[in-house]
């Protein structure tokens, strides 16, 4: 099984950045797959990639992801372009639609048609990566922009057109829209047991594309902590189910929300949602069940977190994505350490 690692987050300012940086390297020591950087309205995506890029070997550098709305298609190609040639050619573009709360309260821009946007989107920047000049005429992006002066340009980087690009989606059209378009991916609100919810769509989508599932890397977050005390476990990371599925996005619309709701936990993501919402977060937590949070992470003692990865591996995922856990560098490293071994060694067995 593949394992990769996660930086950055909606919050995250950099104020930990020596830290982060040598949590990376010891990623890149372990032979891991690739670093995905994330963004929303802290740090961007695109700088630390660029940074990592001299301080790292063989691992894989990944915009996990970046936003549609912050960047045109074509300057997300040269981007893209310019950052595999930084990093020789270890860079993956990864691409989301991100929120209506973002996308109309920081960066201005309407969130309507997310889907048409991101299929117009990916095809563009397809154009660029290809070296192609970008002439593109579509519902929402239409290049060059008519009745002024400007011409059809292209990029005077080498091109890459087999740079992949995944997606980050979770809404059944958009998960679609992976499997016909993208060559991965970025995953969250899996449960395995619930696998076909998320996983169908995709393969539908690959379909029409000639492909099957097996042609794209399907990646999930994976919060991945060991423990006997699995109730002191469980109350920590319920506030963040909580938030998951009160606070990311808005009341109308939240695709982690409606993700779990059709994994079966549909009454349970509405009262989680109303309570937030109406401003009781602690009573939003409370209401986050036990077996929500145990099916949706990889908590617990060592035997249950062994089968929960091999319940991931049944399902077709094989490739997880873990987050920092703990205070400093060291002790981020030592549980990426056990973290890999514990993977490794379900994968081989």
């Amino acid at each position: 099984m593949r394992i990769s690692v996660s930086v950055g987050s909606a919050y995250y300012g950099g104020e930990n950045w020596g830290e982060l940086v040598e949590y990376v390297q010891a990623a890149d020591r372990l032979g891991l797959d690739t670093v995905w950087s994330a963004e929303a309205w802290g740090m961007d995506a695109v700088a630390s990639l660029g940074y990592l890029a001299a301080v790292t070997e063989r691992i894989r550098l990944g915009s996990g992801i970046m936003q549609i709305s912050a960047r045109t298609p074509a300057a997300t190609a040269l981007t893209a372009l310019s950052l595999a040639q930084l990093s020789d050619d270890r860079f993956t573009l990864g691409l989301g639609v991100s929120g209506p709360q973002v996308v109309e309260g920081l960066h201005g821009d309407s969130f309507a048609h997310p889907l048409a946007r991101l299929r117009e989107y990916v095809a563009i920047v397809r154009m660029g990566l290809a070296g192609e000049r970008f002439v593109y005429e579509g519902d929402h992006y239409v290049l060059p922009r008519k009745g002024g002066q400007g011409k059809a340009l292209k990029p005077s980087i080498p091109p890459r057109p087999d740079l992949p690009i995944y997606l980050a989606t979770l809404g059944p059209k958009s998960l679609e829209l992976t499997g016909e378009v993208a060559d991965g991916w970025v995953g969250t609100s899996f449960i395995p047991e619930h696998a076909d919810v998320l996983l169908d769509p995709i393969r539908a989508g690959a379909a029409r594309s000639g492909r099957t599932l097996d042609d794209i890397d399907l990646q999930v977050n994976a919060q991945l902590v060991v423990s006997d005390d699995v109730d002191k476990l469980v109350e920590r990371a319920r506030p963040g189910m909580a938030f998951t599925l009160g606070g990311m996005g808005s009341a109308t619309t939240n695709f982690y929300n409606a993700a779990y709701s059709r994994a079966g936990y549909g009454d349970i993501a509405a009262e989680v949602q109303r309570l937030w919402v109406d401003g009781d977060k602690a009573a939003a937590v409370a209401a986050v069940p036990d077996d929500l949070v145990l099916s949706a992470y990889l908590i617990g003692t060592e035997p249950m977190v062994r089968d929960r990865i091999a319940a991931y591996s049944r399902a077709g995922i094989d490739h997880l994505r873990l987050a920092p856990q703990g205070r400093t560098a060291v002790e981020q490293i030592e549980h990426l350490e056990m973290a890999v071994d514990l993977i490794r060694s379900v994968a081989d067995d």
